[in-house]
C-alpha cells in the first residue's frame, strides 16, 4: 500500500487546490493502482509536531513518509511519483 499524506489546515486555499489535484490524479489512475493508494489528511492545527515542521510550507505532500512537494503541487509530477511508488510496492509484495 502506498500512503499519500496531505498536510495542511482548514481555510487554506493552496491546501484545497492540492486536495483537488490529488483527487483528480488518483481518479485518473487505473483502478488497480488507485486501490493501492491510501490518502491521509492531517492538519497542522491538530498536531504540534506537524505545525513545528511544516507551518510555513503547507500544503505539504508526503508519499510513503517522504517529502514530495510543498506549497504548489504539480499533477504530472504527482502522477509519475504515485505510479512509481505503486509499482515499487507491487514488486516488493511479489518478492515476499
Amino acid at each position: 500500500m502506498t500512503t499519500l499524506t496531505l498536510i495542511g489546515k482548514p481555510d487554506c486555499h493552496l491546501c484545497d487546490v492540492a486536495s483537488e489535484i490529488i483527487d483528480s490524479v488518483v481518479a485518473e489512475l487505473p483502478d488497480a493502482a488507485a486501490e493501492r493508494i491510501e490518502i491521509v489528511e492531517a492538519s497542522i492545527n491538530d498536531d504540534p509536531a506537524l505545525y513545528e515542521l511544516w507551518w510555513e510550507k503547507i500544503p505539504v505532500v508526503l508519499i510513503d513518509g517522504e517529502l514530495h512537494a510543498h506549497w504548489r503541487l504539480s499533477a504530472d509530477r504527482l502522477r509519475d511519483a504515485l505510479e512509481s511508488a505503486v509499482q515499487h510496492d507491487a514488486l516488493e509484495k511479489e518478492a515476499r
